[in-house]
């Protein structure tokens, strides 16, 4: 595998561009969430979960110590996660027509089924699973799913002295033949796609 370290004060690095896309339907699909507690409050029309929660949503599960949900007029659904004291909060989604998995870890999930998008606040890692193999792998500061646009943005900035730094495990792509590939087999992944802005301060 090859190894990546990028020194720069604001990275953004886009990965895994494939022809698979992530479970579209996730996004309709409706919450379920299970804790030790819920308090509602109906001014805010917000409903805070603590205590061992887990959330699922279609393929989508989360995991962590406080959940707050909000859902707008149009049905839209806004989660915000935080770990318990000294673990990271959990987040994992299957990609979809192929075995393929999504997983991030942070100190702080949001998610946002309108923009369609995760973002990973502070310790933020992702990886890449084929079935249950761990085919690709970032860490940085600030991690952002966007899965309508297929682009993973990271920002490695972790503080004032800019001493971030994005990290990134990539697992080598199967070279393309020259022979025309047979019918019924496999295609081959697409190159990643760079990205030249990052979407990590939309809400």
């Amino acid at each position: 595998m090859k190894h990546l370290t990028t020194p720069l004060l604001f990275v953004v690095l886009a990965v895994w561009s494939l022809t698979a896309q992530a479970e579209r339907a996730d996004r309709d699909k409706p919450m379920n969430i299970e804790s030790d507690a819920l308090r509602y409050d109906d001014q805010k029309q917000i409903s805070t979960f603590t205590g061992k929660v887990v959330m699922t949503k279609g393929s989508i599960v989360m995991r962590g110590g406080r959940l707050e949900v909000r859902q707008d007029a149009r049905g839209n659904q806004f989660g915000t996660l935080t770990a318990e004291p000294g673990k990271l909060a959990f987040f994992r989604q299957k990609r979809d027509a192929v075995e393929e998995f999504i997983e991030g870890e942070a100190e702080r999930i949001e998610y946002d089924s309108q923009a369609d998008s995760v973002r990973l606040l502070r310790t933020a890692e992702l990886r890449r699973y084929r079935g249950t193999k761990l085919n690709d792998e970032i860490s940085g500061n600030l991690i952002v799913y966007d899965n309508k646009t297929e682009m993973f943005t990271v920002d490695g900035v972790a503080g004032p002295s800019g001493s971030g730094r994005v990290r990134a495990v990539l697992a080598p792509r199967a070279a393309a033949s020259s022979a025309p590939t047979p019918a019924g087999a496999a295609q081959s992944v697409p190159s990643l796609r760079s990205s030249t802005t990052i979407n990590g301060d939309r809400k």
